[in-house]
């Protein structure tokens, strides 16, 4: 376990690119170890970023900290959440609005 100071936002992307595991309660984080496929340990009762539980690696825990000693212990042995990348999460939404941008014009 780390626990650090604030860091800079390279810096800390670079810790969460090489961590075993996340915990968090920041919808910012979700999207990013869903991005890195880090799995991801939410310390809120919902997101605003639903897909990061359906499809990525995140996984809501609330306040129940027996739970999230439970799933620190179950990605220890090898056992996190398979994730994914969204779809969408490809780097290109700019070039997709652009298009539809231009086919509208």
């Amino acid at each position: 376990m780390l626990l650090t100071d604030p860091v800079g936002y390279l810096e800390f992307l670079w810790l969460e690119q090489h961590a075993v595991a996340v915990v968090t309660d920041s919808g910012g984080i979700q999207e990013e170890t869903t991005y890195l496929q880090v799995p991801c340990l939410t310390m809120r009762d919902n997101t605003e970023r639903p897909v990061t539980v359906e499809i990525g690696t995140n996984v809501l825990l609330g306040q129940d900290t027996e739970r999230l000693e439970a799933e620190v212990r179950s990605i220890l042995n090898r056992h996190a959440k398979r994730g994914a990348i969204p779809p969408l999460w490809d780097g290109k939404a700019g070039q997709r609005l652009a298009q539809t941008l231009l086919g509208h014009s």
